[in-house]
């Protein structure tokens, strides 16, 4: 009997976990999920791997933690805000500095000002400007509602700043969050300087994401990490003000994207998804279950598989891309920049910019 009552004790405390997890998973899941959409297989078999990324040269290893972005000034000294919430310079010379500290580990985007200093996108702070003086904070709100996710920006000539907030709904560390719930709950905004105004320019986009202008500035671009894609929104001409397709189908999700001198766009993708796990984003349950358990979501995350960048024509044609198909030397590879004939990538995997002799 005793034997009895200690099995059925067993059944009855195991039944009431197994539904206590269920309760948990459907009525307080973090995500209220979409199914994504995988490109095909024949988008990865187009770019076949060439290990080009494996050939970078390491600059300021181990003196930067997970430099995301990079951008260089008219004095052709390279910047990147890195994970212990520093600013930091690289010199012609080699050497390394630190050069302003914000503080935090949540800044993403960079874009040198043309009238001196770095513009910086803070994901808990919104749009900054940081100079020789100090920071100053330009953007916090938008239509009354806190930015909670800047993510990358860029000045035009007439000095306004277009910058992408990735996610209204989840933050810098929840990010994969955004990715299960594949939802457009990204924006695209615009900050006046000489109103001192912030409005949205693109709403629903799905994890907004790197931003560039065209060579003229008749059209800007926005990269959709989630949609495996790039939308051009015409600034000028017969079309302004409206949004077609830049690029789709790209092989993995585009991270940023820069402008290079002779028109073209390098954008850096991110391998958002894991071969092995792919079904995930394919089941609504599945996703409910993975944004449960936080380890699973290691599991599901790809990013640290590759890195890859891709230089794209401003039609939208694919040049050229460079890789590391395992990861072995570079990986979640966030940003190509092209400057004097070289590729600088920026990487929240790494301790190191990479530089890529292209020439």
């Amino acid at each position: 009997m005793a034997i009895c009552r200690l099995l059925q004790f067993c059944c009855v405390f195991l039944g009431g976990c197994l539904l206590a997890t269920i309760v948990q998973i459907i009525f307080f899941s973090p995500i209220s999920p979409n199914t994504l959409y995988i490109p095909p297989a024949s988008s990865v078999a187009a770019f076949p791997a060439n290990k080009k990324l494996q050939s970078v040269i390491k600059l300021g290893e181990g003196f930067l933690e997970n430099p995301e972005d990079v951008s260089v000034d008219g004095n052709g000294v390279l910047y990147t805000a890195t994970r212990d919430g520093w600013l930091k310079r690289l010199h012609r010379n080699g050497s390394c500095e630190n050069w302003k500290r914000v503080g935090g580990d949540t800044l993403l985007g960079i874009a040198t000002a043309k009238d001196g200093g770095i513009f910086v996108c803070d994901t808990e702070k919104g749009l900054l400007k940081v100079t020789d003086e100090g920071v100053s904070v330009l953007a916090s709100h938008v239509d009354g509602a806190k930015i909670r996710f800047a993510d990358d920006v860029i000045e035009a000539s007439d000095g306004n700043l277009y910058f992408s907030v990735a996610s209204t709904k989840f933050g810098l560390h929840e990010w994969y969050l955004d990715l299960l719930e594949a939802k457009p709950n990204g924006q695209l905004l615009k900050y006046d300087p000489s109103t001192k105004q912030t409005s949205v320019v693109l709403d629903n986009l799905f994890f907004a994401n790197g931003v560039a202008l065209s060579k003229d500035e008749d059209f800007l671009v926005v990269c959709e990490t989630w949609k495996f894609r790039c939308l051009k929104y015409w600034l000028k001409g017969e079309k302004v003000g409206e949004t077609e397709i830049f690029v789709e189908n790209l092989p993995s999700g585009p991270d940023n994207i820069n402008l290079a001198g002779d028109g073209s766009f390098w954008i850096a993708l991110l391998k958002i998804i894991s071969e092995r796990w792919a079904f995930v984003h394919g089941s609504k349950a599945a996703k409910h279950v993975v944004a449960s358990f936080p380890k699973l979501i290691e599991l599901v995350n790809g990013v640290k598989g590759n890195a890859m960048v891709a230089n794209v024509a401003p039609d939208g044609s694919i040049i050229r891309w460079f890789d590391d198909p395992n990861g072995a030397v570079m990986s979640f590879v966030t940003n190509a920049l092209e400057f004097e004939d070289h590729l600088y990538l920026g990487s929240l995997n790494s301790n190191f910019i990479g530089r890529l002799p292209l020439k």
